[in-house]
Parts: structure tokens; sequence; C-alpha cells
């Protein structure tokens, strides 16, 4: 005999087919999206989302936007003493009596509502880079609760302070300027030149290197705050330079409203460069323009820079190669650099010069291979518009590379470069910056140059 069903046996089985019915419906819309939605470009590499990759990010105004210009003139006491003015700065300010010891790091004020500490270098977000930067201390002192006890001043000023560092990444040309020279602009040119800088982390060779340029931004000599046995003392102090965007400047959150073309006319000033536009005829009416090679004794070698330099000569080109490092002479440099219409390297630091080239000059930059071309547009490509310098990629091939004589062709380095920048930085650097020199193809190479000539200016239109 039967049992009879349980009341909630057909509610059960009517369950069951719902999940069954879900769960089918689930399957078909993942397959169909696997098979036809997975990415509108089947050809092209996924974009790389989830790399942990410590790259040069754009500025973005709505997300770190903070009312009103930041490195105000005015002291804003509503504001905390230090705050984020970007996901890589921070700034500190205050007024008062603020008393520097810089020789213990440590920075005294009075009136101060708690104890700060701070590191000034625009890079924030780079672990590595911070570790080398010195920190401060901020005390406060004079208050019922505060236990500081500051030091007497032995040197006072009427001028208000301005510390930053060249620690971190300094030293390398492209984070000279990224990290420390164009953010230092960005926020003291305001003052007119009545400003004191304090310089921590300080290299000898690199204050030489630059002095030139902070001579335009301060009227006194800078202080190596680190080394000096000096109080110092002031009635206003800011630390650390506020960050845009990589070598460039946001010119409506600028106190003054600077823009990377005031900066490109005060290096101009402090380097004594003569020529303000390139031409297609070069400098001194030469007849031909005149193309810079810039060297490299590592990695990413020109493997043929002779050859080159003999292809671009055959094209009507006046050629100059020129290798610098850190112990070049920076006036010198700059000026060479500005002598040149066009100006070519592999993807690195030294391509950081096209700062000093003449407006409407072309940079040509070798990108290596390894599908470099994202970081060729982050460091190069999108501030060579902010300089007014017409910009040209030259991608090298697999053949081109000496990658090819290091790895068998069906290497996974050489098929899956893409694959390779998922696994970090790190790998990027070690495969495709770190081991590889180039041997440019000439015909190649000349139908570029010709190119580039094309898109100088011609005298008439100076």
């Amino acid at each position: 005999m039967k049992q009879p069903r349980s009341r909630q046996e057909p509610r059960r089985m009517g369950n069951s087919a719902m999940v069954v019915t879900m769960l089918l419906s689930l399957c078909v819309l993942t397959f169909i999206k696997a098979r036809y939605c997975s990415t509108p470009y089947p050809n092209k590499p996924a974009p790389l989302l989830d790399l942990e990759v410590e790259i040069d990010e754009d500025y973005d105004s709505s997300r770190y936007k903070i009312s009103g210009p930041i490195g105000e003139e005015e002291f804003d006491p509503s504001r905390p003493t230090c705050y984020n003015t970007s996901k890589r700065s921070e700034r500190c300010a205050a007024v008062g009596d603020v008393r520097v010891d810089g020789n213990h790091s440590k920075i005294y004020i009075s009136p101060l509502g708690k104890e700060w500490r701070t590191k000034p270098y625009a890079r924030r977000h780079d672990a590595v880079a911070m570790d080398d930067v010195r920190e401060f201390a901020l005390l406060p002192f004079g208050g019922a609760n505060d236990s500081a006890v500051p030091p007497l001043c032995t040197r006072n000023h009427s001028v208000p302070a301005f510390l930053f560092s060249s620690g971190g990444f300094a030293g390398n040309l492209y984070h000279d300027y990224t990290d420390v020279l164009v953010p230092l602009f960005t926020s003291t040119h305001h003052f007119g030149g009545e400003v004191q800088f304090l310089l921590t982390d300080i290299k000898d060779w690199w204050l030489d290197k630059f002095t030139p340029l902070f001579r335009q931004l301060s009227n006194y000599d800078v202080i190596d705050v680190d080394n000096d046995q000096e109080v110092h003392c002031f009635s206003r102090i800011v630390i650390g330079s506020t960050f845009h965007r990589p070598m460039g400047i946001d010119g409506t959150r600028s106190p003054g409203g600077e823009t990377v073309a005031d900066f490109k006319r005060l290096l101009r000033r402090a380097f004594r460069l003569d020529r303000v536009v390139a031409s297609h005829d070069g400098a001194a009416s030469l007849g031909k323009p005149r193309l810079l090679i810039i060297s490299r004794k590592s990695s990413r070698r020109f493997l043929n820079e002779r050859a080159m330099a003999h292809a671009a000569a055959a094209a009507q080109f006046d050629v100059r190669i020129a290798e610098p490092d850190n112990h070049t002479d920076m006036p010198n440099f700059a000026r060479l650099v500005n002598s040149a219409d066009v100006m070519m390297g592999v993807h690195g630091a030294g391509l950081t010069n096209m700062v000093f080239l003449p407006s409407r000059a072309v940079l040509l930059q070798v990108v290596p291979f390894g599908g470099l071309e994202w970081l060729s547009r982050v460091t190069f490509k999108d501030p060579a518009k902010d300089f007014d310098v017409t910009y040209m990629e030259y991608n090298v091939s697999l053949e081109e590379s000496s990658l090819k004589d290091l790895y068998p062709k069906d290497h996974f380095y050489l098929q899956h470069p893409y694959d390779v920048h998922k696994k970090g930085w790190n790998a990027i650097k070690t495969t495709y910056l770190d081991k590889q020199s180039v041997r440019l193809d000439l015909a190649k190479l000349t139908r570029t140059l010709q190119h580039a000539r094309s898109l100088l200016p011609s005298p008439s239109s100076h």
C-alpha cells in the first residue's frame, strides 16, 4: 500500500524545479557572455587592471579635489596642519612660533594642536621610495599640556620656510622632475623668491646640478637642514610639495595659476637657453635640422648607434650623440638639448631632457619590445604636449631586439608579454628593460626621421 504524499512534498518539488531552472539559465548566460561578450577586441590585450605596478598615475582632479588652491598664499586655519593634496603628496603648513632643529629632524611649533610626522617627498604611494626619505616630527609647545621644550633660536628669518627632500628616487632625472622639481615650482613660484628653502636628504652633486633653478625660485641660498647646526626660526613654514600629474601642472590648482609653460620659461632663464622655437632648417641657418641621439651605456643601448648616425646624416640631419649622467654639466647639456630640433632615445630617464627642447621640437621615443606602450605614454608622451613638444614613437620589433638572441623564438617572454605584465613591475623591468638592447632597422629609422623632419616648423612660420 502506497504511503500518502506529504503536503510539503509538492512544494519541495516545485522549489527544486525552480532552482534547476535558475541554474540552467545562469549556465546559458555564462556561456553567452564567455562566448560573445568577453571583449569587443579579441586581438587586444586585456586592460592591466590588476597589475601591482608602481607607475606614476595621472592626476585625477575629481578624485583629489580640495576646495581652494593648494599651497595658497594665505594660511587657512580651518584645515588640519597636515593633509593630503593628492594620492602622492602631503602638505603641512603652520604659522606662529616655528623653530626648525633640522639636525634632529624636529620642528617645534606654537600654537599646534597635536604632534604630526611627515616625509616631504611627493611619492607617498611608493613605500620603496619613501624608505629613503627623512621623517620630520612636528612638535607642539607652549600649551598647558605640551611637554616639548623647544631649543632657543640661533637664526631668525623674515620670510617663510619651505621644506622638501631630494631623497627617494631623486638622482634619476625623470624622478628629479616628476617627484621634486615640478611640484616644487608649483608650490613655491607664487612666493616671488621670498621663501627660504630647507633641503633634507641632500646630495651635494644634486644640489649643484639644480642650483640655477633654485635661484629662480628663491632669493636665498638653500639650507642643508640635516647637517646645519642652527635652530632656524620662522613665523610660517610649509612642508612638502604638491603633486598634480607626472611632470605636469594643473593650472586651476596652482596658487598663482602657473602652468608647465611657466615652468619651461623658468628653465630657459635658469639655464640661459636661447632657442625658443625649433626649425625645419635647424639653428644658425645650417640648412638642416639637428638630431640629438641620447646614448646609454648599460641596458637599452643602441647596438648600431654609429650606423644610425650615418643614416641620419644621409637623411640630411646634423647629428650629435650625447650620454648624460649624474655628473654631466647641466647648464651646458641643457644648451646642447636646446640646440636640437629632434631628440631621440630608448625609453629611459635621459629623455626627460626634453624639458630643454625648443617649442615644436620633436621627441622620438624608442619603445623597447614587450608591450611597453602604456609606460611610454605615462612617462613621456603625455608630458610632451604640456612642454609644447611634438611626440613620436618608434616601436621596436622582436627582430630589432636583443631578446631574440637571449630566448628561443617560442619562449613565453617573447610570445606573451602582457602575461608577463600581470606578474608586476619587477617582472616587466627585469625582462624588458634591464636585459634588452636594440638594433634599429636603418630603413625604418630613415623613414621615421623623414617624418619627424616634416613635422618641424618652417622658418617663416616662427
